[in-house]
């Protein structure tokens, strides 16, 4: 990778950059930034920038396009959380929050710095994250790369000038995608590493270029941070609509989070990432980083039009080497291609980033056994509950050796980056629905009349309806019938979607074979959900499937 000097960017006329001023503040955390240091550089000159250097090309219409390597998608088996005593007994240890000693990380972090101080050039990104100003916290960003900072600009919320002068960061994301850890050395699995430092507020990351790492480490911290201040940090979508109720969205890759919250006729306030607080929902984020393997102009015009435009980054897609033209088709790289644009680029997201409190909570799962119905009501027992088990199914063909449908749980929708344990979440989620009167589904955005290879997809037509019908209060009134298996309140009727569809076990051709699949996929719910019956009350226990 190159090194080469650079002088420092010149400022217009009776602008102070304060370089200098972070050159300090680096200093103090053992970062001795000898030579250029590009301070929130706009999208324009990071192009410039990376372009020099290498790091990627500009595609057809001014996407830029990097590749990651051999890291296309995270490493949550390299994530680490250092050891303080007094945090021990905070933390929800185990696979996905791995102990890493205070001073086996002072020793990493040494070499880390020392790697960085070694650089001709340094990319600093002075953002904040939370939209609400009363939980807004500046985080700064500072790597070796031109285009990780311009991921960090476009998926922060950027400082403005006026708030550069007196920038003191609140924690920092220390980013070294050329720096190989040593396992044996510096006590990691492999030479990657995610280690979150939350007495220290420093995230630091090695050993990978994926970028998603830069967004999700800083989510994990705000989902150690918020909880304490009595906010619900979710890993969700939200919208609003012209009558001011708003909605939000959980659930895990491939459900339809991003799909079902970017309707033209509501503002989106996000579609990742929210923290719901005091006065309402507000974005964590100021962009977008949205898988766009195979995505549709039709189904998704604005962000296929993102695709296409100046400013986006674009990780691991494919572009014709003569053409630059795009194929948003080809996952020969990988299936998780994705892009990373501002917010403002979505033509209805809202410029603020917060809404009131929500209406309605939607929880997405896509039940590739064809069991679950497709809209249900749920108590708030029954939402803590699928929250915590946070179901989906993967499907034959999207992962090497599935061969078949496969139940997937991820606690709150958000397991890899759930520092505190998940009852804490949950409890916060059942409080505030019932201190606002939010009312709570199950949507089934996956398979009806069967499972994977034998059903087919719910119409994407038929769910949008079954969700606006729900985010607009149109099923408050209509009578519910609870499954017979999983005790879900199934609404008798819903505006534009017929009602035999809405009872997945008439939509089977063999009624018996319904009721052994949806049996079995019941009896995996309960097997999951003992892990946190301990720590929930015998009500949200007794919330689950009614087949033991």
């Amino acid at each position: 990778m190159s090194t080469k000097t650079v002088p420092p960017t010149a400022a217009p006329s009776g602008r102070d950059t304060g370089i200098e001023r972070v050159r300090k503040q680096l200093a103090e955390l053992n970062i001795q930034a000898g030579g250029s240091i590009h301070r929130n550089l706009p999208t324009s000159r990071l192009y410039e920038m990376a372009v020099d250097r290498r790091e990627g090309i500009i595609a057809e219409h001014g996407p830029f396009v990097v590749t990651t390597g051999q890291h296309t998608g995270r490493s949550p088996g390299d994530k680490f959380v250092v050891e303080h005593p007094e945090y021990a007994d905070k933390i929800w240890w185990g696979d996905i929050n791995q102990p890493i000693s205070p001073e086996k990380f002072q020793e990493l972090y040494g070499r880390v710095t020392d790697h960085l101080s070694a650089r001709d050039e340094l990319f600093v990104q002075d953002c904040f994250v939370n939209a609400e100003p009363a939980y807004r916290l500046p985080v700064r960003a500072v790597g070796e790369t031109a285009w990780h900072s311009l991921f960090a600009r476009n998926m922060f919320i950027p400082a403005a000038p006026v708030e550069l002068s007196n920038y003191e960061p609140q924690f920092t994301v220390v980013h070294a995608p050329y720096f190989d850890a040593v396992p044996e050395r510096d006590g990691t699995k492999t030479t990657t590493f995610i280690a979150l430092d939350f007495k220290r507020r420093i995230v630091l990351i090695g050993g990978t270029r994926y970028a998603g790492e830069m967004k999700k480490s800083v989510f994990t911290l705000l989902n150690y941070l918020l909880p304490e201040q009595g906010v619900l940090s979710m890993h969700c979508s939200a919208n609003v609509g012209a009558d001011g109720k708003s909605a939000i969205f959980f659930g895990l890759s491939g459900t339809g989070k991003t799909t079902l919250s970017a309707d033209p006729s509501r503002t989106l306030i996000g579609d990742d990432e929210h923290g719901w607080g005091n006065d309402g929902v507000f974005n964590v984020e100021g962009g977008c980083y949205a898988k766009v393997i195979r995505l549709s102009a039709t189904a998704e015009p604005d962000i296929y039009d993102a695709c296409h435009r100046f400013g986006t980054v674009l990780e691991n897609v494919v572009s014709d080497p003569e053409t630059r033209t795009l194929d948003l088709d080809d996952e020969s790289l990988t299936e998780n291609t994705r892009a990373c644009y501002p917010l403002s680029f979505i033509r209805n997201a809202s410029r603020t980033g917060t809404t009131g409190h929500p209406t309605t909570v939607i929880m997405l799962t896509a039940d590739a056994f064809g069991v679950l119905p497709p809209i249900s009501k749920l108590t708030p027992e029954q939402a803590m509950y699928h929250f915590l088990l946070g179901y989906t199914a993967r499907v034959a063909g999207t992962e090497r050796g599935v061969t078949e449908p496969q139940s997937t749980f991820s606690t709150c929708f958000a397991s890899p980056f759930l520092p505190l344990p998940p009852a804490r979440y949950a409890e916060l989620l059942a409080r505030k629905i019932k201190e606002h009167n939010v009312e709570a589904w199950l949507v089934n955005t996956g398979w009806t009349g069967g499972p994977y290879g034998t059903g087919h997809r719910m119409p994407i037509a038929q769910t949008r309806a079954m969700v606006r019908a729900a985010v607009e209060g149109n099923l408050r009134s209509v009578p519910v019938t609870p499954d017979p298996i999983f005790g879900l309140g199934i609404p008798a009727h819903c505006p534009g979607v017929p009602d035999d569809v809405l009872q997945p076990r008439t939509t089977w051709r063999d009624a018996a074979e319904y009721d052994s699949v949806a049996t079995d996929l019941a009896r995996s719910f309960v097997a999951n959900f003992e892990e946190f019956a301990p720590t929930v009350s015998a009500e949200v226990c007794a919330a689950g499937p009614l087949v033991r």
